[in-house]
């Protein structure tokens, strides 16, 4: 194998890393703007439809998805590190 096939291989296995973790975190985002949808912010917040309240849900959704695939990019990752181990 020369060099350049290896750098060809490890251009491609980067990017369908990177597509993985693209999809990651836009499941991880909609699953938390599908979870927060039964979150009761009418009780916390003055115009619970307002835009500013869907703005909050947004972000908070993207907080939270953000945290939720990085967990999961991070297992993957380390898993898949394990295999080179042994």
């Amino acid at each position: 194998m020369t060099d350049t096939d290896k750098w060809s291989e490890a251009a491609q296995y980067a990017s369908m890393m990177n597509m993985v973790n693209i999809v990651v975190y836009i499941l991880c985002i909609g699953l938390a703007w599908w979870a927060l949808q039964s979150f009761r912010f009418d009780v916390l917040l003055k115009m619970p439809k307002g835009a500013q309240a869907i703005m909050l849900q947004i972000l908070l959704s993207i907080a939270l998805g953000n945290l939720v695939a990085s967990f999961f990019i991070q297992y993957l990752g380390l898993s898949m590190g394990f295999s080179k181990m042994f």
